[in-house]
């Protein structure tokens, strides 16, 4: 009974060894089967849009906040007091130099104006008369004397009434926009009252900002900066016109003017704008589409397009320094030539050492592009 026993086990243990020698062969005729297939298929390749590196001129630029101001800004206040008898302010009304905006009662000056001018006429009748006299020897000197300056005073009550009436009729000093205003006929103004602000129409304006004195001592009268409204995707080209003489002890910054001019689409007076002020000296930069850059925990990368040992596009992976944008273009300060390939569109998709397909013409354009200088 033993014996049965154990000549089974020994069949047991042999059945299974050639059980599982048969597993392991057919396993092994199937790995070997998958390493001939792929063999034979292809390697993977990304398709992917090329851009050259090229070569430009860039000045780095600091950024400061500013104030739109216009070349010529007032508070309209009445200098005397007085009753408004008409009020022709329309806020956001453009008025032209000399419209009238305030008038306020002046019937009182007008009826001494008219008792001034009587007598003043009836001054210069008596020194016509007096004149004649002396020339016959009818009066003396003296009494024509007296009736030259009676017709002096006279004529100065005219002058003075004719001021009060104009100060008293308040226009517009220059063209301008007006502003929001509280007056109405019939309300006593005490004098000094405040009417409301012009701010002068010009296709110029004034923006002043503020840079650290370091920044300031490079500056220039006649340099650029690019002038950014909020929602303006666009920079306007402003000219520095004046620097200050000096600097504020408290936060080292020297306050710089700036002026646009010559374009239609400035800021409105009073609103805050991004100025690029530039910095230091200008030089040679590599500039490269955004689109290629990428940025990752280790830093930012491009992926560099490189011919391998049979000829074929891959891309490797380099390190780079960007900097600041411009437009569709980003510079790249150190880790890239000018005149390399890169991977512009279809970046996102690559890893070091893939194979890619090249669209042939984006990257004839971009050539040309390199070879024209067009930014």
């Amino acid at each position: 009974m033993n014996r049965q026993n154990w000549v089974g086990s020994i069949l047991l243990v042999l059945f299974v060894l050639l059980l599982g020698i048969g597993l392991a062969s057919w396993k092994y005729e199937s790995f070997q089967n998958e390493q001939a297939a792929s063999a034979n298929q292809p390697e993977p390749m990304e398709s992917v849009t090329a851009a050259v590196a090229r070569s430009i001129d860039h000045r780095q630029t600091t950024t400061s906040i500013g104030t739109v101001l216009a070349l010529r800004s007032i508070t309209l206040k009445n200098e005397l007091a007085g009753t408004v008898r008409e009020v022709r302010l329309i806020p956001g009304q453009i008025v032209e130099p000399g419209t009238l905006l305030v008038a306020l009662d002046v019937s009182v000056e007008a009826a001494e104006l008219k008792a001034q001018e009587a007598q003043a006429a009836l001054a210069h009748t008596v020194l016509n008369r007096r004149r004649s006299l002396n020339q016959e020897l009818a009066t003396t000197q003296e009494e024509v004397d007296r009736a030259r300056a009676d017709l002096d005073v006279a004529q100065a009550q005219i002058a003075r009434t004719k001021a009060i009436i104009a100060k008293k009729t308040i226009r517009a000093p220059f063209r301008a926009r007006v502003g929001i205003a509280d007056v109405h006929p019939g309300q006593y103004l005490e004098e000094g009252t405040l009417l409301t602000t012009l701010q002068g129409v010009a296709e110029a304006v004034h923006v002043d900002f503020t840079v650290a004195q370091q920044i300031a001592a490079g500056l220039r009268g006649g340099e650029a900066v690019e002038v950014l409204a909020a929602g303006d995707a666009s920079p306007v080209t402003a000219r520095i016109v004046a620097l200050d003489a000096r600097i504020d002890p408290t936060t080292r910054n020297a306050m710089i003017r700036a002026r646009i001019e010559g374009t239609h689409n400035v800021p409105a007076p009073g609103a805050s704008v991004r100025v690029r002020v530039p910095v230091g000296p200008q030089r040679k930069v590599v500039a490269i589409p955004v689109s290629a850059l990428r940025k990752g925990p280790g830093g930012d990368q491009v992926f560099v397009i490189l011919s391998d040992k049979d000829g074929r596009n891959r891309v490797h992976t380099r390190r780079v320094e960007s900097g600041p944008m411009f437009g569709d273009e980003i510079v790249i300060h150190t880790g890239l030539e000018a005149g390399e390939r890169i991977a512009a569109v279809g970046s996102f998709k690559l890893r070091d050492g893939v194979l890619v397909a090249v669209a042939e013409a984006t990257e004839n354009n971009s050539k040309e592009s390199h070879e024209t200088g067009k930014p």
